[in-house]
């Protein structure tokens, strides 16, 4: 003697639609309906943070190290140190979001080397950027639309970006 429902099979042959699963008559509601995001920024929380910075607003590319602001959105990408980048982040976020000014601490030029100064100001091409002491770039982040943390460890590799 079994306890419990038993199992049915799905599909053609097996005499339970997935229609019947569902719910029946094939008529799909609610996320049935929606379509899967197949390319580009996969993440949910990401795409409406993108979806709500307007013309000169702020958007911070946190580093694994950045202060926390509880003022402030945050999405936490991080992973493992160095997954993301802030590069690999900014690289995503570029297709969507057009970077008119950017800024960074300035001690982040003396802290890295001559490679990783040019890998970011290429990844910002085309757009105005500014280096400022540490204490000031903090002080942009309380006026900025959210923060997107990265696992980066590249030393003050963080960015105010400013839209366009």
């Amino acid at each position: 003697m079994q306890n419990g429902p038993q199992a049915k099979p799905v599909g053609k042959a097996g005499g339970v639609s997935s229609d019947s699963i569902l719910g029946g008559g094939g008529a799909r509601t609610g996320a049935q309906n929606s379509i899967m995001i197949s390319h580009g920024i996969l993440n949910p929380h990401v795409l409406s943070l993108l979806a709500r910075v307007r013309h000169t607003n702020a958007l911070v590319l946190a580093d694994r190290g950045f202060p926390f602001w509880p003022m402030i959105e945050t999405i936490d990408l991080s992973l493992v140190d160095g997954v993301p980048t802030v590069l690999q982040v900014l690289a995503a976020v570029r297709k969507n979001f057009v970077v008119a000014e950017a800024f960074m601490a300035e001690e982040f030029l003396p802290a890295n080397a001559l490679a990783t100064r040019r890998a970011f100001a290429a990844a910002l091409k085309g757009a105005v950027l500014t280096h400022e002491p540490h204490v000031k770039f903090k002080q942009r982040v309380p006026g900025a639309i959210g923060l997107i943390r990265t696992g980066d460890t590249v030393p003050y590799a963080n960015l105010v970006l400013i839209s366009g």
